[in-house]
């Protein structure tokens, strides 16, 4: 059943503290379940890559311009038969989860650009209390480390993006005996990253940090300490966001299929998303491959929604390279307000979360508007994608199982070798996989026409998917017929 209450326990979370060895605590590597031994029987199912190479529209007298090929063994295979890629196009159960515990030898640095404090001032406002370094441009930061209605709480954490950088805020709210501060005194302490996929090792220590703030203003040695441990030596092209890979194995698909998975949240995290949101995550997985932009309201705390932030975005991994390369990247920008407002007017794909109402009326800045279970969009031609139909009901109910299925070995077996966060991550992946690998074999053949087993074969119900799938073929640009039930559009 769905959860109803916007309050999940995800918040009362408390992180292992790190090392008291500030060098140990900066040098260990993100925590990576070992090798699986290769006596123990398991197998790790090396990937097979399809190659899509010069996908565009098709003119009116112009041919398709689509060549897939496959790459086995570093070695490219003719588009027919594709004889070593798993073949969807029979009836057959959902392929094993792939081993994502190969063990990654590749390391993200830390690299803290900022860390700072933000007070509420009765007189003033948000304001920047103190930041190291001190020329750093922090404009709009304290409003972003605070969010809107934050006073209402106790505390809460906030993840956020400032231009280029990320940001991670620990916000508390303690009371006091004191006019000039009305009774109630409120400070974020927060750090600034080129990634947020390592904010979360300093959650620990941004908590302690803000909680010593309300007790002893002024306190800044600790803070200023971290800095110097942390600070970054940024290369001289600049402030990066997520790498992106250029070549693909299991270790790097482990690495980069989903870098947002390297958040590294409560367990639980991706259980609690599809439990909120039920059947409807299924509505948000169309709108994420879209690349539409979405917007998650929900009054404060806000820590938890940024979490659904991030498991937006994991629904629409695809690991077969060369796929989405021109369509924009769905960005998170975690929590906003109203001063983001110049920056979204020209992002033409995001997921984000506020808790100011003001948004929903901001129509032409968004696509989908999730207010708690409730989501709906203004534009007309994405109406039926928020229909749920008999594929999508389905897909849900496989997701159900396999998760069940996953508890209960975990419970009886007592096998850990997997866990909810993979299980969903590839669950989705192998589905945006599957739908792109039919595409792309339409596209290259001599008929590049979708008929309603195509669309069967990957799983999509050919009439109720039908506006999905031409709003795909438009946004990813294959020039494809879709043809059901002799009804055709390009």
């Amino acid at each position: 059943m769905v959860e109803q209450s916007d309050r999940a326990p995800l918040l009362d979370w408390e992180e292992i503290p790190p090392s008291s060895d500030p060098n140990q605590a900066a040098q260990s590597p993100p925590a990576v379940p070992k090798e699986t031994d290769a006596t123990s029987g398991k197998k790790t199912l090396a990937p097979v890559c399809l190659k899509v190479t010069d996908i565009g529209r098709r003119n009116d007298n112009s041919t398709v311009t689509c060549r897939p090929t496959a790459v086995v063994d570093d070695q490219e295979r003719s588009p027919i038969g594709w004889e070593k890629l798993p073949s969807y196009t029979r009836a057959q159960p959902i392929p094993p989860i792939p081993d994502l515990t190969v063990k990654d030898q590749w390391e993200e640095k830390d690299h803290i650009v900022a860390v700072f404090v933000v007070t509420f001032n009765t007189r003033s406002g948000n304001m920047v209390e103190w930041c190291l370094p001190h020329d750093i441009n922090l404009d709009g930061v304290e409003f972003k480390a605070m969010a809107s209605g934050s006073h209402r709480i106790t505390n809460d954490f906030i993840y956020f993006r400032k231009g280029s950088y990320f940001g991670l805020a620990c916000f508390a709210n303690m009371p006091v005996d004191n006019e000039l501060e009305r009774g109630a005194r409120m400070k974020s302490v927060g750090i600034l990253s080129p990634s947020y996929t390592l904010l979360y090792r300093y959650m620990h220590f941004l908590e302690n940090q803000v909680r010593l703030q309300l007790k002893n203003p002024g306190h800044y040695s600790p803070l200023e300490a971290f800095y110097e441990d942390k600070k970054a030596i940024l290369p001289p092209t600049g402030n990066g966001l997520v790498t992106v890979c250029p070549t693909w194995s299991v270790t790097t698909i482990n690495r980069c299929m989903h870098p947002e998975m390297k958040i590294t949240h409560p367990a639980g995290c991706m259980s609690q998303f599809v439990q909120f949101f039920g059947e409807q995550i299924m509505v948000l997985w169309k709108f994420a491959l879209l690349r539409k932009r979405l917007l998650i309201f929900s009054p404060p705390p806000v820590g938890v929604v940024c979490y659904r932030v991030y498991c937006c975005c994991s629904l629409a991994n695809v690991s077969l390279p060369g796929i989405g390369m021109s369509v924009p990247e769905l960005r998170p920008f975690f929590y906003i307000n109203v001063a983001d407002i110049p920056a979204l007017e020209t992002e033409m794909s995001y997921v984000a979360c506020t808790t100011e109402k003001i948004f929903e009326e901001k129509k032409e800045l968004h696509d989908l508007y999730i207010d708690n279970q409730n989501v709906k969009t203004h534009r007309s031609h994405l109406l039926p994608l928020l229909r749920l139909n008999a594929a999508d009901k389905e897909r849900y109910r496989k997701l159900s199982e396999q998760r069940q299925m996953l508890l209960y070995s975990q419970e009886v077996d007592g096998d850990c070798t997997s866990n909810e966060e993979d299980l969903f991550i590839v669950f989705f992946m192998e589905l945006n996989n599957r739908i792109f690998q039919i595409i792309s074999e339409v596209a290259g053949s001599a008929d590049p026409t979708l008929t309603a087993e195509h669309v069967r074969a990957m799983g999509l119900d050919p009439q109720g998917d039908r506006c999905f799938l031409v709003e795909l073929l438009e946004v990813y640009g294959v020039d494809v017929t879709l043809v059901i039930d002799n009804l055709c559009c390009h």
